[in-house]
């Protein structure tokens, strides 16, 4: 088939830039390439610098956006969707509510591709948007189960979401993947950091405030603990402010430390090293973050809000959203327990394994693109049990 994505800032390994979306369209395109599909990409020129127009097999096109906050993903979505209409393409997929209020173009204008969505997070709630952009954001839940011939929701809730509010049966349930790493050896890229096995707590995200980073320090600085905290990620050009409250809370603590954005080797070592990741989230759709840090057997503590709680299945810690007391108690529990952590974290492994390899996201993902029903794979009771509660 050939399939072309919209969306996306760009691609995580053109350029470091995003968050879960651009690292689950890249994961994704990159299993169809290997399936044998053709697939472009719809990136914008900050995340394309070097203008490359291929990688790893994925056809890349950039097309321009207005650089702002509230209009550079829906300028580019605009002109992706019209160049859209030039290509043979036989599917066209949307990643994300607010570019799915634009999906009706290839819909309307060409009926012989096939159009899809996938309803990845409810960004109204991400702290950094205005009244307007709410507004347009809770409207693109509605388009992005309306406008599309099939809607993909990644988590049981944003399922439950659109099955109650919308009385939609079009809507099927398929995770974020992830790659079952094989064993990381060797700390050599910590040593800048000066990082050791097992002695602090990644933070893994970009420095937006639904995520909550803020948390995350004011519960370590109440710890007295030799471990260290790394703060992993960068802020969006729209979000640098919230990087200087950050170090303004972290003041001149030594244990606390910002590395920007990681990726390669030092990520993976930074993940496969830690002694838990700390992930007390406010909005999520379902986390990328946790997904990697359960595949390298990692315990880890996040915030309890339904779309967390279905991954963990009794492998990491869920304490309430914005408890930092609770967040700091189990961080301690942690740092007092890690042989429970570690035993925690194999069955985090074990979870990823089964249940959220690429291979079986993207045969899934595949039967939709073919008008077929995917598999339901079987979820343990627990995983609904998070969200049905709420």
């Amino acid at each position: 088939m050939r399939i072309a994505m919209i969306g996306a800032k760009g691609l995580p390994g053109l350029l470091p830039v995003g968050g879960g979306v651009e690292t689950h369209v890249e994961h994704l395109a990159s299993s169809l390439v290997a399936d044998g599909h053709k697939v472009t990409v719809y990136v914008r020129p900050y995340a394309n610098p070097l203008n490359k127009t291929e990688w790893k097999g994925i056809k890349i096109v950039t097309l321009p956006s207005w650089h702002r906050k509230n209009f550079d993903a829906i300028t580019h979505v605009l002109l992706s969707s019209l160049h859209a209409l030039t290509e043979k393409y036989d599917v066209i997929h949307y990643h994300g509510i607010g570019p799915s209020t634009l999906c009706w173009i290839p819909r309307l204008f060409k009926r012989s591709a096939r159009v899809i969505v996938t309803f990845h997070s409810r960004d109204q709630f991400h702290e950094k948007w205005g009244l307007f952009a709410r507004v347009y954001l809770a409207f693109g839940e509605w388009t992005a189960v309306h406008f599309p011939h099939a809607t993909i929701a990644v988590s049981h809730g944003i399922q439950l979401l659109c099955s109650m509010m919308f009385k939609s049966k079009k809507t099927y349930y398929i995770p974020n993947g992830v790659h079952l790493p094989e064993k990381i050896s060797g700390i050599g890229e910590l040593k800048q950091f000066d990082l050791h096995h097992g002695q602090y707590f990644l933070h893994l995200a970009r420095l937006v405030p639904h995520k909550a980073q803020d948390d995350t320090i004011k519960a370590f600085l109440s710890l007295d603990t030799n471990d260290k905290l790394v703060i992993a990620g960068s802020a969006s050009f729209d979000n640098a402010n919230y990087l200087e409250k950050l170090k303004k809370m972290a003041g001149d603590d030594p244990r606390i430390i910002f590395t920007g954005h990681q990726g390669g080797i030092t990520l993976k070592q930074l993940i496969a090293n830690c002694r838990a990741i700390v992930h007390p989230s406010r909005s999520e759709g379902l986390s990328v973050v946790i997904l990697e840090a359960m595949s390298y057997g990692r315990m880890v503590i996040m915030s309890d809000i339904p779309e967390n709680l279905e991954l963990i299945d009794h492998s990491g810690i869920a304490v309430p959203v914005g408890d930092v007391e609770a967040l700091a108690n189990a961080m301690r529990w942690t740092i007092d327990n890690p042989q429970l952590a570690d035993e925690r974290g194999v069955r985090a492994r074990e979870i990823i394994r089964r249940l959220y390899s690429w291979e079986s996201v993207t045969k899934r993902i595949e039967k939709v693109y073919k008008n077929q029903v995917p598999t339901e794979e079987k979820y343990e009771t627990v995983q609904l049990q998070a969200y049905s509660k709420t």
